[in-house]
């Protein structure tokens, strides 16, 4: 769910970025979303679904729009520069232009027009040529407080991100391999409940198994945390085939058992003790903010960009939907796991082994996959917070403390719980809310206030968000901090209870 889709250079048409977008939203987190629509009941639901898909198009739109008023903001400069350099050669000749940027980071822009950039064609001034990633668009145009703020927003997030992969591959690993080896081969998915001490090879308990699949999954995947890793072309189709084979694979298993009359779901229409977490849950499975700057620049035609998120959006809630409502219905609300791959490891749902194999295992190979990619960005995002201009690391800050400091946390969270429907919740109800509400919604207010200061209050930019009036601002921070209140009076209130 983080980090870049392509290279800038790399150039593909709008249908391709369709597609890539697509693969970007929908992963681990609608794994978790059949379980999540049980336990809210399938109304309330699907009433939230699209609420929180249609926040999650408008703030898309806002960061799109301060793409655009990043790339010109950077024209603007870079004319700048030149017109001093042709003033006088020896001032400043040795700047670059991240140099400027880093100079001006946390200064507001200058509040006179340049007259002269839209006379040399405003038409063209708000193209998005460069990519400008959330982090140097909020050094931009947020102060420093609002900066510190945001990294600490993305690396909350990423931490989320790190501890729920981190649990759901030894997660996978014992539910298929303790029903494989243990007395009750072939019933992960039959409805019986097993607790974390029962036991899953001779005197291992269950709960032993998990940590040592978590040892491995730690040794094994860790050291990659301190190096530089990056998701190569190939990896990104083989694991998107792979997780394409696998939704399909579950959403013709439940039609076939649904149609034969072997359903066994009866989901209430509303259970508000469920909101909490199917909030989180979906603000995590429409995350992609956050991406959209290795996303959208590479896209050759950008004329019609919003449009092409639009509909994006509508395939990811009909097939969100789909999977979900095939869910609730074929299985009873109390057998649905919180990884939905594992409830077609029983035999009783598909007699092939192979495919029940290939979905209880899918999370491992996925999720393996993107775990060192997220840490290496948690890791950047750590030295880029603490960074000084002109200062450099120790070499023992940064090979060992830094990816040290990635890796611990989320492993730790790990292994005190495998509870992934309330990390995947707690992590989009908090980090989430920030990073796919809060942060949009001031990135747009301060671009566009910036481009007024900067253009004059003629200039248009192409990319402006549909939701242009400063109402739909509003409306976005006001309902991301009340969710923030919400979410945490649901906790206390839940807590108080037992």
């Amino acid at each position: 769910m983080a980090g870049g889709i392509t290279d800038t250079g790399e150039l593909y048409s709008p249908y391709v970025g369709l597609v890539y977008m697509f693969n970007l939203i929908v992963g681990t987190g609608a794994l978790t979303m059949p379980k999540a629509f049980a336990t809210a009941g399938w109304l309330v639901s699907l009433i939230l679904l699209m609420f929180l898909g249609f926040m999650s198009y408008m703030t898309t739109t806002f960061v799109v729009e301060a793409m655009a008023a990043a790339n010109a903001q950077l024209r603007w400069k870079r004319m700048e520069k030149r017109k001093e350099d042709d003033e006088d050669e020896d001032s400043s000749s040795g700047v670059s232009d991240s140099d400027v940027l880093l100079q001006d980071g946390y200064e507001r822009a200058e509040t006179r027009p340049i007259l002269s950039v839209q006379r040399r064609g405003s038409a063209n001034i708000f193209e998005i040529t460069e990519r400008v990633e959330m982090g140097q668009m909020a050094s931009m145009f947020f102060n420093k407080v609002g900066v510190n703020l945001f990294y600490f927003c993305i690396i909350i997030y990423l931490y989320g991100d790190l501890a729920i992969y981190a649990a759901a591959v030894p997660v996978s690993l014992m539910q298929v391999t303790c029903s494989v080896t243990g007395n009750h081969s072939c019933s992960v998915g039959d409805g019986t409940k097993y607790n974390d001490t029962d036991k899953c090879w001779g005197p291992i308990r269950r709960i032993d198994a998990y940590r040592l699949y978590l040892a491995a999954f730690t040794l094994l995947l860790g050291p990659f945390t301190f190096f530089n890793v990056q998701k190569t072309k190939y990896l990104q189709i083989m694991t998107s085939l792979m997780r394409w084979i696998a939704f399909i694979l579950m959403i013709i298993l439940a039609l076939i058992r649904i149609s034969r009359g072997q359903a066994e779901g009866h989901p209430s229409m509303a259970q508000l003790s469920g909101i909490r977490n199917l909030f989180g849950v979906c603000v995590y499975s429409f995350m992609c903010q956050h991406s959209l700057p290795s996303l959208i620049t590479p896209i050759a035609k950008k004329k019609h960009v919003n449009k092409l998120v639009l509909l994006d959006y509508i395939l990811i809630l009909a097939f969100y939907s789909l999977l979900s409502f095939t869910a609730i219905y074929c299985f009873h609300n109390d057998t649905l796991m919180d990884m939905y791959t594992l409830n077609f490891t029983n035999c009783d749902i598909i007699s092939v082994a192979f495919i029940r194999y290939f979905l209880g295992l899918f999370p491992v190979f996925t999720i393996s996959t993107n775990f060192p990619i997220i840490a290496v960005t948690l890791r950047n995002n750590w030295k880029t917070l603490f960074h000084r201009e002109g200062g450099t690391y120790p070499w023992l800050v940064d090979r060992i403390v830094f990816p040290a400091i990635t890796l611990i946390p989320p492993v730790l969270v790990a292994f005190c719980t495998h509870d992934l429907e309330s990390l995947v919740g707690i992590t989009g109800a908090y980090a989430g809310n920030g990073i796919q509400y809060l942060i949009p919604a001031f990135l747009a207010y301060c671009s566009r206030k910036d481009t007024q200061l900067v253009f004059g209050s003629g200039t248009v930019n192409k990319h402006l968000s549909p939701f242009r009036h400063s109402f739909w601002i509003v409306f976005v921070l006001i309902w991301g901090f009340s969710c923030f209140v919400f979410v945490t009076a649901n906790i206390v209130l839940s807590e108080s209870k037992l």
